[in-house]
């Protein structure tokens, strides 16, 4: 039987001000959320640890003309065009094998550009593409390596000479990459690198690495290096997912390098779609023509919010609005992407991306292996990293890495932690997701999901306001009357998230009052019962405790078992209201019966006595 009810704080009520009404209801909208969204390209490995880090990607332009077999790339226009040899931990093969070590899932860029780099000095003065020696006079030249300038002189660009840094690679070197990655790690099958993508921006080609590619990309290019690609990995390994073509915003989503940011001449001889739309399609099409294989597994794009990285009062505000253009069919860019601009229609992006993918390449998951709204290190940060993680799960994107990942005690860190890691144990937020909404998404965001572990519900609230929140949250589809847990993020403590008081899930309405600049989560207990322990008293070598078991369905239950483990070698010794079997550290306590039957939102206890000092273990309860 479902229940309707809502919850409430009672923190602040009458200070409060009235937000918008929040609705759940568990049994609409449910869809998986991959865990995948919860991805980096870097960052702290005991952080992305803690957070259990999903998803690790080896990418970036560096990748561009990366050399496996010499550990060497250029650095392309980041940083004058030179040639690094990379040490132990920034080659392929420890990334990939320190995340597999970890159980994390690498995504390794193959270059597809043409050229890689070639052998090169490991110390200054490097290989570079515009060198002194060749080009006397460049408006800039390295502070460190005064060979190696910039490529343009009086703001115009030099025409580079390629094999000065590169060496040729065609489709049959990424084949030898993949093949070499699976001689060390085995096959996607086996536990080696499950997903290769096909370079980086290659649109951006013609700029980040316009000593070899000064060419402006095309329709036709991009399409035959990546069919071409994408055939000789799956050569070297079948069961490995491709991913591209991994575009760097909007005008690369939309057009080539030839056409700039809008249909033109490239567009208009391949059918008049945009070159997000014809990549899907003829990668389709060469499907098709090759018995139906798939080359394409993952349509991905990068997306920054083309907005400044101001932490000022207009900027703040217009970064927490922008979010709405991943799904809001209604929000209008307010960047150079709007009507002061290339005036294009409200983005929509990840629903755009499925319309794309429904109408030509049907299948093919979504991927955002790029992205970042900036100011991590600012609670406005941690607000909008918090709603793109939400909006990710709701809207089913598959997969997404982070760029430019925040310390661990950067306010946006604990944005993923409230997803991650909101109480110190490793809980997470429900990896099923059910409808949420509300009645004013800008200022009150919402998201839920059940939990499958143990099927309880997890409630997000984003308050984007400076206020402080009441607002009621309905629930629907949801058969529990237990307490609901709750933990909150915000400007009052920026170096902990706050465990709450327990919010009685009862009869009736409750309203929560969220306060201002702040993420909570709410956790309500499964339709079943709940148990938690008491110390009653510890002197060392053991201690007694009291159990509370509480019936959180809206009907009865006639009984119930509640189990845990010990971390520390305890045994009980005495029990009391309850049959306890004990095997090695598992307990497992049962009604004795006439304490069996429990009333819709009741309760009852059992004590115990253990040998040693008292444990704080993680109760089970189930209904029997």
């Amino acid at each position: 039987m479902a229940a309707t009810f809502t919850v409430q704080t009672a923190t602040n009520a009458t200070a409060a001000t009235a937000g918008p009404a929040l609705s759940v209801d568990s049994a609409a909208a449910r869809h998986a959320i991959s865990p995948d969204i919860y991805g980096l390209n870097g960052g702290d490995p005991a952080f992305n640890t803690e957070i259990g880090q999903s998803v690790a990607r080896w990418g970036g332009n560096a990748a561009s003309r990366y050399n496996f077999k010499n550990r060497t790339y250029n650095t392309g226009s980041d940083w004058f065009f030179e040639n690094i040899v990379a040490d132990e931990q920034h080659s392929v093969e420890w990334m990939v094998g320190s995340n597999l070590d970890r159980g994390v899932k690498p995504v390794v860029t193959v270059p597809m550009i043409g050229w890689v780099a070639k052998d090169s000095p490991s110390s200054h003065p490097f290989a570079c593409g515009f060198p002194a020696t060749r080009f006397p006079e460049q408006d800039r030249f390295d502070e460190w390596d005064p060979n190696c300038g910039n490529g343009q002189l009086g703001g115009q660009n030099l025409t580079g000479v390629p094999t000065d840094t590169s060496i040729r690679a065609d489709a049959a070197f990424a084949g030898e990459m993949v093949s070499y990655l699976v001689n060390r790690f085995g096959t996607a099958a086996q536990g080696g690198v499950p997903i290769y993508e096909l370079d980086n921006e290659p649109v951006l080609w013609a700029h980040t690495h316009r000593d070899v590619h000064p060419e402006l990309v095309t329709y036709d290019e991009l399409g035959n290096k990546g069919t071409a690609t994408a055939a000789a990995i799956k050569a070297a390994d079948p069961g490995a997912a491709v991913l591209g073509p991994s575009g760097w915003g909007y005008c690369e989503w939309v057009a080539s390098g030839v056409d700039g940011c809008g249909p033109g001449p490239d567009s208009a001889a391949h059918g008049g779609l945009n070159l997000s739309q014809w990549y899907l399609k003829n990668m389709k099409d060469f499907s098709d023509a090759h018995g139906g294989t798939r080359y394409l597994d993952y349509f991905d794009q990068h997306f920054y919010p083309q907005i400044s990285g101001g932490k000022d009062p207009e900027a703040n505000a217009l970064r927490l609005r922008s979010t709405r253009s991943l799904w809001d069919p209604t929000y209008v860019e307010e960047s150079w992407i709007g009507p002061g601009g290339v005036n294009a229609p409200p983005l929509q992006f990840i629903r755009t991306m499925k319309s794309w993918i429904a109408q030509y390449y049907p299948g093919t998951k979504t991927a955002i292996t790029e992205y970042n709204w900036g100011a991590l290190d600012d609670i406005n940060g941690a607000l909008v990293q918090a709603d793109v993680l939400g909006v990710f799960g709701r809207e089913g994107l598959d997969l997404a890495t982070m760029w430019g990942e925040p310390k661990p005690t950067d306010p946006g860190a604990y944005a993923f932690r409230m997803y991650r890691n909101y109480d110190g144990a490793g809980s997470r937020f429900g990896d099923v997701s059910v409808s949420a909404t509300s009645a004013d998404q800008g200022r009150l965001a919402v998201y839920a999901a059940e939990r499958s572990s143990d099927k309880a519900l997890t409630v997000m609230i984003v308050n984007k306001t400076a206020e402080d929140l009441t607002s009621p949250l309905s629930l629907a589809g949801f058969d529990s009357t237990g307490a609901a847990q709750r933990f909150t993020y915000g400007p009052a403590n920026l170096n902990a998230i706050a465990r709450g008081d327990d919010l009685q899930v009862t009869n009736g309405r409750v309203d929560a009052t969220y306060p201002a600049n702040s993420v909570t989560l709410l956790v309500l207990p499964p339709a079943g019962c709940s148990a938690s322990l008491r110390v009653n008293g510890d002197w060392g070598t053991g201690h007694v405790a009291t159990v509370t078991v509480t019936n959180n369905r809206g009907t009865a239950i006639t009984g119930w078992r509640v189990s845990w483990t010990w971390p520390a070698g305890q045994q009980v010794t005495n029990a009391w209201n309850a049959t306890l079997k004990q095997n090695g550290a598992g307990v497992a306590a049962t009604d004795v019966g006439w304490n069996g039957s429990i009333g819709a939102g009741g309760g009852t206890t059992f004590g115990f006595q253990a040998t040693d000092g008292a444990a704080s273990p993680r109760l089970t309860c189930t209904p029997s």
